[in-house]
C-alpha cells in the first residue's frame, strides 16, 4: 500500500518550494520595477545645464556691490573694475528637472578634457539662490575680490591678454540631489566679446555617460 504520509509530505514540500520561487520571482519583479519607478523619476528630477544660444535674449544681473552685468546669447560677460572680476555665463537647462547651482570654480587658463575636475569641497559656494527651469535660459554670476588676489590677477591678465579660461559650475536638482559638474570655456571673440561653450558633464551621484567619475 501507499506510504501516504510520506506522498503527503512530499507533496506539501513540493507546494512550498513552488510557492517559494514563486514569491522569490515576485520579489525580483517588484525590486526591477522599483528601480525602473525611481529612474524614471530621477530622470524627470535631473537637469544640464549648458551655453544658451546665440539668438537668445540679454539677461542683466545686479551683484551685491551694485554693479550691474549683462550678456547676450552665448557670449559671456568679463568685467574687471575697482579690483574684482565680474563673471556671468548665460545658460540653457536642458534636462528635465529644475537646475540649483550649488557653486563654482575658476581656471585662468583653457582646461583641457584630460584634466579633471576639482572635489565639490573647492567650489566656491553660491551667495544667492541660482535656479534655472527646465527648457529654459538662466544666468550664472560670479565675482572674484581682492581676497581673492593672485586669482583676480591671473583672470584679469587672461582678459587684458584676450586668452580663454575655463569655469566649472556644480549644480543640483531642485531637491539637492544628482549633483552634477559642467565645465565652461570663455574664449575671445572679437575685439571685446567672449562666447561660452559647454565641454564636459560629470555625475557625481551616478556613473557617468562617458566614462569613470575621475
Amino acid at each position: 500500500m501507499a506510504d501516504w504520509v510520506t506522498i503527503s509530505s512530499l507533496a506539501t514540500a513540493g507546494g512550498t518550494l513552488a510557492l517559494a520561487g514563486a514569491t522569490y520571482a515576485a520579489t525580483r519583479s517588484s525590486n526591477r520595477s522599483a528601480r525602473i519607478a525611481e529612474q524614471a523619476l530621477q530622470e524627470q528630477r535631473r537637469p544640464l545645464l549648458v551655453n544658451a544660444r546665440l539668438d537668445d535674449p540679454e539677461q542683466k544681473v545686479l551683484f551685491t556691490d551694485g554693479r550691474w552685468v549683462g550678456a547676450s546669447g552665448s557670449q559671456a560677460a568679463v568685467d574687471e573694475e575697482g579690483g574684482a572680476i565680474y563673471l556671468a555665463l548665460p545658460l540653457r537647462n536642458i534636462g528635465e528637472g529644475i537646475a540649483v547651482i550649488q557653486g563654482w570654480f575658476v581656471w585662468p587658463e583653457f582646461v583641457r578634457s584630460d584634466v579633471p575636475h576639482r572635489a565639490p569641497e573647492d567650489f566656491r559656494t553660491q551667495l544667492r539662490d541660482i535656479y534655472v527651469a527646465h527648457g529654459d535660459i538662466g544666468l550664472w554670476q560670479g565675482a572674484l575680490r581682492s581676497s581673492d588676489a593672485e586669482l583676480v590677477e591671473r583672470v584679469a591678465a587672461a582678459r587684458a591678454q584676450r586668452r580663454p579660461f575655463t569655469i566649472d559650475l556644480l549644480y543640483s536638482d531642485q531637491i539637492g540631489g544628482q549633483r552634477t559638474i559642467s565645465r565652461f570655456s570663455v574664449t575671445p571673440a572679437g575685439d571685446s566679446q567672449w562666447l561660452t561653450i559647454a565641454g564636459l558633464h560629470w555625475n557625481l551621484d551616478a556613473p557617468s555617460p562617458r566614462h569613470a567619475d575621475a
